[in-house]
């Protein structure tokens, strides 16, 4: 993951390569939660930009206008190509906006809106394959029932969220470094830098002899997630990937 100014130079020096930039060339490439738009989300502008729910639209608050998305549902592999129509700010805890027809396209549970944005690069190959793509890809049925959209269920802290929340098995990749040695550091820093910062759900995955994850979890609570995950961000991480754990 990518680090503020007051990281240690060391962390940035031990890190994998293997992880979201938004400042390089490689494509940005992330797993989390969507923030799934609502009117009165624009009406009380708590979201700044309109956008039509009755359109495919999506907007990412950190790439260029008009960047090739690609957003997939994991657990039905379903997914769209669309470009980012627009930026606009939305909370750092989701990955992107998207309006209630994409999530009805790609049969995304609104109450667990989680997906995987991929970036595609224009290339010879890619230009070929568009129109196929974008055919197929409209296709995907608009039929099922729509049910309403519930922004507070995971936009506030609400203890009453619990009751509706699906229990799921998840985690956050805080970090990937090449040295076991740079994972325990970091490991140091969140628990004596982040007040109240459980150090229990911490661990070290080894994914080859150079590669090291710093995760934390497991999570059933989306909110309990959440919590966890603005902590760090305020700690200094700018990309941090959610994942299921299967």
């Amino acid at each position: 993951m990518k680090f503020k100014l007051f990281i240690l130079l060391y962390f940035i020096s031990s890190c994998s390569p293997h992880y979201t930039k938004l400042d390089n060339r490689q494509p940005y490439n992330s797993k989390g939660f969507a923030y799934i738009y609502h009117d009165k989300d624009y009406e009380s502008k708590f979201i700044k930009n309109e956008f039509n729910n009755e359109e495919l639209q999506i907007s990412h608050k950190d790439l260029n206008t008009g960047t090739l998305l690609k957003i997939t549902n994991p657990k039905t592999r379903k997914s769209l190509v669309m470009k980012n129509l627009k930026k606009t700010k939305y909370p750092d805890f989701y990955k992107i906006l998207i309006t209630k027809k994409v999530a009805d396209n790609l049969n995304i549970d609104t109450e667990f809106p989680f997906v995987e944005v991929l970036e595609i690069k224009k290339n010879k190959s890619f230009i070929a394959k568009k129109a196929k793509i974008f055919n197929e890809e409209k296709k995907i049925s608009s039929n099922a029932p729509i049910t309403s959209v519930k922004i507070a269920n995971i936009s506030k802290k609400d203890p009453n969220q619990k009751k509706n929340e699906k229990a799921q098995n998840m985690s956050i990749l805080v970090a990937s470094f090449y040295s076991n040695e740079a994972a325990k550091l970091l490991i140091q820093r969140i628990t004596r830098d982040v007040p109240y910062y459980d150090r229990k759900k911490l661990t070290i995955k080894k994914k080859s002899s150079k590669e090291f994850e710093v995760l934390s979890g497991p999570y059933k609570s989306i909110i309990l997630l959440k919590n966890d995950y603005i902590d760090l961000k305020n700690f200094g991480f700018e990309e941090l990937d959610i994942f299921i754990n299967e």
